[in-house]
C-alpha cells in the first residue's frame, strides 16, 4: 500500500512528530510506502512529492515547522482541482491520504472524501478551535511561548511603570489569550467571543496603577471593542476567504495612553507563537495522533479525524469536526474575570 501525507495551513509545533509517527508505523508495522506531498494541498495538485523513509524522520521529533512545507492552497478554488488530485494520486500509486491541518485543511479533506478520495484527518491548530477534540497539538506550545513572553514583559512594565498590551493569536477563538493570560497573571484578558468595553479596560488599568503595579493586558488578535469592527492588518483574503487580522493591540495601547495619560506599549507576539521546539505534551499528542491515523487508514476508515477525548484517541467524522469552531465558553471566561483589575 502507498500512503500520502501532507501538512496544510499555518505551521505548528508538532507537525514533524506526526509525520515521524506515520512513517515509522506505516513502514515498520505495515510495510507501506509513504509519500510526502509538499506545500499542503498544492502537492497533490501539482504532483510535487518525495518518498519518506525511516532516515528522513530520524531527527525531526523535536523540530518545529514541517519538513514537507505548507500552504493555504484550496483545491476547490482551482479549476479542475479535484480531478487533478485524483489524477496525481493515480499516477503516483497513492491509495490514501493523511491530511494534517486545521479547519480549512480538514474541510478540504471532508469534501475530497465525499468526492471518493480516501482521506484521514489529523487536527492541527495552535488556536485549539477545532471541534470534536479536547486539544489540538501546537496549542500547548503556543501558550507556553506566550506565557513566557508575559513573564518577561512584566519585569520591564514594572520597571518603567507602564501598561503593556500583549497581542496573541486567535482569530475567532480566544483559547491562547485565556490560557496564557491566566498562567501569566494578566490583569485583563480580551477574547473574540465577548466584545470589550474600552471604558472598563481603562478602569481596570487605572485600578492597577493605583495599587502601584503595572497592568498587563492580553488581547487576542480577533477581539473587538463594543460596537467596533475588526482591526484589519490587510484587506486581502487567502484562498479560504480569511482576512489577515492584527493591530488591535496597538490600537488599544493608544486608547489607554490617551485616556489615562500613562505610558502604554503594545507587543505583538505574532508568529513566534508558531515557531520553535514543541513542548513535551505536544510531541506526545502529535505522535499519538499520527499512530492512530495510520490505524484508521489500515482499517479503511476514511472521512474521519483522530481526536483526543479525555486521555483516549478516538475517531470522529470529518463533517462533525469541521461543522463549527470550538470557542471559549462564557463560564470559562468569567472564571478569569476574578483576576481583572
Amino acid at each position: 500500500m502507498r500512503v500520502g501525507v501532507l501538512t496544510g495551513g499555518g505551521d505548528c509545533p508538532g507537525l514533524n512528530a506526526v509525520i515521524r509517527a506515520v512513517v515509522r508505523k506505516g513502514i515498520e508495522v505495515h510495510g507501506w510506502e509513504i509519500v510526502g506531498f509538499r506545500s499542503g494541498w498544492k502537492g497533490p495538485l501539482t504532483g510535487e512529492s518525495r518518498p519518506l523513509v525511516l532516515g528522513d524522520v530520524e531527527e525531526i521529533l523535536t523540530r518545529g515547522g514541517t519538513i514537507l512545507g505548507s500552504s493555504r492552497t484550496n483545491p476547490y478554488k482551482v479549476d479542475g482541482g479535484v480531478d487533478r488530485i485524483r489524477s496525481v494520486l493515480a499516477e503516483q500509486g497513492v491509495d490514501a491520504l493523511i491530511a494534517i491541518g486545521g479547519e480549512d485543511t480538514l474541510g478540504v479533506a471532508r469534501r475530497l472524501t465525499d468526492d471518493g478520495i480516501g482521506v484521514v484527518g489529523v487536527p492541527k491548530t495552535i488556536d485549539n478551535d477545532l471541534a470534536a477534540t479536547d486539544y489540538t497539538f501546537g496549542f500547548d506550545t503556543a501558550v507556553h511561548i506566550a506565557t513566557e513572553a508575559i513573564d518577561r514583559l512584566r519585569t520591564t512594565a514594572e520597571s518603567h511603570h507602564r501598561a503593556l498590551v500583549v497581542e496573541v493569536m486567535g482569530r475567532h477563538a480566544g483559547w491562547i489569550a485565556l490560557h496564557s493570560g491566566l498562567a501569566g497573571g494578566a490583569n485583563v484578558i480580551l477574547v473574540p467571543e465577548r466584545p470589550f468595553s474600552v471604558d472598563k479596560v481603562v478602569e481596570w488599568v487605572e485600578r492597577r496603577f493605583e495599587r502601584m503595579y503595572a497592568p498587563i493586558i492580553v488581547v487576542a488578535e480577533g477581539a473587538l471593542p463594543e460596537g467596533g469592527a475588526e482591526v484589519l492588518q490587510s484587506g486581502e483574503k487567502d484562498a479560504f476567504g480569511h482576512v489577515r487580522l492584527g493591530g488591535v493591540g496597538t490600537w488599544l495601547a493608544d486608547e489607554i495612553s490617551a485616556r489615562t495619560g500613562k505610558e502604554s506599549r503594545a507587543v505583538v507576539l505574532g508568529h513566534t507563537q508558531r515557531g520553535g521546539t514543541p513542548t513535551a505534551y505536544d510531541r506526545v499528542l502529535a505522535t499519538r495522533f499520527g499512530l492512530h491515523a495510520v490505524d484508521a487508514v489500515h482499517d479503511g476508515d476514511f472521512g474521519v479525524m483522530v481526536a483526543l477525548r479525555g486521555t483516549e484517541i478516538v475517531r470522529v467524522k470529518l463533517a462533525e469536526a469541521t461543522a463549527e469552531l470550538k470557542t471559549v465558553p462564557m463560564e470559562r471566561y468569567e472564571e478569569a474575570q476574578v483576576f481583572f483589575g
